[in-house]
């Protein structure tokens, strides 16, 4: 895993690198201003507790549905072409959102916000299975903490700056950088001269599994190695109740008076915790299979019992604390489930693997958002909160006890043959 001295040559050595990282940085926080804006605004066209689940489980099951497919595009097709394109079309999907003008023209917002995780869910297989082809081996962890500081960082950076501009210069500005995010993007990885793919001399076969493209293979590989399951498995099993999060804006507005810019303070504190939270595991994990499960382990705990707090803090200030706290969790078990997969699992069949991993935890996040919202309509949105909290302990102590063989099995995270 990364250490300070490890990224700062990674950025310093490696200009590809940069540059993809580059486009992370200015998509993401783009992202962030369209997600907090659209939020207020239908909160404030519709009053309903329930679009707000509706808004984050589109931004985030479209992985779900289309993990069958995105995953064999990430490993079939050129993947920096692929990734240019879905940042394309965003564009024009950012500018949609400007039609949204009244509870009767919500539903565009949503479908345009879908079309996005749509193409996001194409793109994120293809950069992650990118990854290890632009940096060497030993990178490999200082990159990964890079990428997950990124979303932390533009999480944090673009949540606050997005609540604050659409507060202030108001919400067609929000989506209109969002829009310009994505060329942006574009243009950097155009820049980039390394393979984004990289064939093995000698083709990789696992029992059962010929070399073609289809999902079938990359069931097939996760099923021949239990750890590969368990790492599934935490993700997945992680976003159960991440339905928290939709529960957010509610606290904001209802609970605290605080508008647009409350949304950002607690997005803002979401992205803090997540750029903080794998930095503080790295030397401890290193490549050891014990500590990473255990740390998987405890980070979804960290992140259950946190926000009950959360559900029963008595102010804005504080619950953005404590968010920041329930996030570090979040933030550690995100990364290094992904780092986890990108070591163990070779290239030819990495994008559908990670396809599969962003689809389980785009299920389980988008029916824990869907929920929430529902509930939070009839119930006390920290009820439903401290309920969801609650979920995700009792999951974090079954993760810790289904895999404890696994602990004594390894003792090192293999790196896949690429």
């Amino acid at each position: 895993m990364g250490t300070k001295g490890d990224i700062r040559r990674l950025l310093a050595t490696n200009s590809d690198f940069r540059k993809l990282w580059g486009a992370q940085l200015v998509s993401l926080c783009g992202d962030w201003f369209t997600t907090v804006a659209l939020l207020g605004l239908v909160l404030e066209l519709t009053g309903s507790a329930l679009n707000s689940g509706i808004i984050l489980a589109a931004s985030i099951l479209p992985s779900f549905v289309l993990a069958p497919i995105v995953g064999s595009f990430a490993d079939r097709f050129d993947r920096r072409r692929l990734m240019v394109t879905t940042d394309l079309l965003r564009v024009f999907l950012a500018l949609g959102m400007l039609l949204v003008r009244s509870p009767e023209t919500v539903w565009i917002g949503i479908v345009c916000l879908a079309g996005m995780s749509t193409l996001a869910a194409f793109f994120m297989p293809a950069s992650g299975a990118s990854l290890p082809n632009l940096v060497a081996p030993h990178e490999l962890g200082a990159a990964n903490s890079l990428a997950s500081a990124s979303w932390g960082t533009m999480l944090a950076v673009g949540a606050g700056l997005g609540g604050w501009v659409a507060g202030t210069l108001g919400r067609e500005a929000a989506f209109l950088l969002d829009a310009l995010s994505f060329l942006v993007s574009a243009l950097l990885i155009l820049g980039i001269k390394a393979n984004f793919s990289h064939k093995p001399a000698e083709p990789t076969t696992i029992a059962g599994a010929g070399r073609g493209h289809s999902m079938l293979e990359g069931l097939k590989h996760a099923r021949s190695d239990s750890r590969i399951v368990a790492l599934l498995a935490s993700k997945g099993g992680f976003g159960l109740g991440v339905g928290v999060v939709a529960l957010l804006p509610l606290l904001a507005t209802d609970v605290f008076h605080a508008g647009d810019q409350g949304i950002g303070v607690l997005f803002a504190a979401r992205g803090l915790g997540a750029l903080l939270g794998p930095f503080l595991v790295m030397r401890y994990v290193r490549d050891s299979d014990r500590r990473l499960l255990l740390a998987l382990a405890s980070s979804i705990g960290l992140y259950g019992l946190t926000y009950l707090l959360v559900a029963v803090a008595p102010n804005l200030a504080i619950a953005a604390a404590l968010a920041v706290i329930a996030h570090m969790g979040g933030g550690a078990q995100w990364v290094l489930s992904t780092y986890g997969l990108q070591r163990m699992v070779p290239d030819y069949v990495r994008g559908r693997i990670l396809a599969i991993d962003l689809g389980l935890v785009g299920l389980t996040f988008s029916l824990s958002s869907l929920a929430a919202g529902r509930l939070a309509e009839t119930a006390d949105p920290r009820i439903v909160m401290a309920g969801l909290a609650g979920l995700e302990i009792v999951y974090a102590l079954g993760f810790a006890f289904f895999t404890r063989r696994l602990w004594t099995t390894s003792r090192k995270v293999a790196t896949a043959s690429v």
